[in-house]
């Protein structure tokens, strides 16, 4: 009776352990991803091997969906793990990272459909003039369409591909991309390709991408930019002002040499009407000249304290 109790027990234990943990991770393995596009650049703007994935996630899928990706150990730390918001903008989104074998695990939510990891592989082997790279697939997820997408660097020549079946075409930075459409991959089921080329310089590739404006240049500026005779403009605008400072200077000189005279300045008393007022005749005043009464001590006209004779 005991023992059948214990063995109960242990089987609902087991069948918790069995709901709690793979539950999350047969989830992840289950779902299949729309479209993977991965990005190879060899030597762009550093002297390694640049890896972009472009992750679509199924219609149906509910967000945020919890995913886990493999890159290679020797990575180190991804460059970015971003999600595309409505506006089209990518924003870069939390993740862990963990060691597995020989892998590295990143464990994050995507919160978009679109989801891009970008990280530098060390292993572009750089051997001369030769250049070799193997990349492998790690089968984490099934995909309906699966793409490779091979810059070829600057300078480089005599591009090799294995598996081989690839189309060319130039892009809009002027580089040249061959392109390989996989098709679909099951779980589990991993992809590697290897791409060898020549080169005998050390430059980047990103030093001869053209710089181009983040958004169109409206019609004032392209005016502005249009202008044939742009100098000359220049040139008499700077005329006018130096014309106008000439004339400037030379109206507040004359002002400060003929000063305004004050309109409200008092009258003097004339000299006649000085001396008739020494000689005991009728008062004047000596401040403003008016003429003032018999018996005033203080000027009817200014307020001035008249002189005695």
């Amino acid at each position: 009776m005991q023992t059948n109790f214990i063995q109960k027990l242990g089987v609902i234990f087991l069948a918790l352990f069995l709901l709690s943990v793979p539950f999350t991770t047969q989830a992840q393995q289950g779902m299949t991803l729309a479209r993977v596009t991965v990005d190879l650049w060899p030597e762009f703007d550093r002297p390694t091997m640049l890896v972009i994935y472009h992750i679509t996630l199924p219609t149906p899928v509910s967000l945020p969906a919890a995913m886990n990706l493999r890159i290679p150990l020797t990575v180190g730390v991804p460059n970015a793990v971003a999600a595309k918001s409505a506006d089209g903008a990518l924003l870069n989104i939390p993740f862990k990272q963990e060691s597995d074998g020989i892998w590295s695990r990143l464990n994050f939510q995507a919160t978009s459909r679109d989801v891009q990891i970008e990280y530098y592989d060390p292993g572009l082997q750089i051997n001369g003039d030769r250049r070799h790279f193997e990349y492998t697939w790690p089968g984490d997820y099934a995909v309906e369409a699966f793409d490779i997408q091979i810059q070829q660097p600057t300078g480089a020549s005599e591009m090799h591909f294995k598996p081989g079946t690839v189309s060319a075409r130039q892009g809009a930075d002027n580089l040249k991309y061959y392109e390989m459409n996989v098709g679909s991959l099951t779980g589990g089921q991993q992809f590697q390709i290897t791409v060898d080329y020549q080169k005998s310089t050390d430059e980047l590739s990103a030093s001869n991408v053209p710089v181009e404006p983040s958004s169109p240049l409206d019609e004032l500026d392209s005016g502005i930019a249009s202008l044939p005779n742009l100098p000359w403009y220049l040139g008499g605008v700077g005329l006018l002002l130096i014309v106008g400072g000439l004339i400037w200077y030379w109206r507040t000189g004359r002002q400060q040499a003929h000063p305004r005279r004050d309109l409200h300045r008092r009258n003097k008393p004339t000299e006649s009407q000085a001396a008739e007022s020494a000689t005991g005749g009728s008062v004047y005043c000596h401040q403003c000249g008016n003429r003032a009464a018999v018996g005033d001590r203080f000027c009817r006209t200014c307020g001035t304290e008249l002189r005695a004779n």
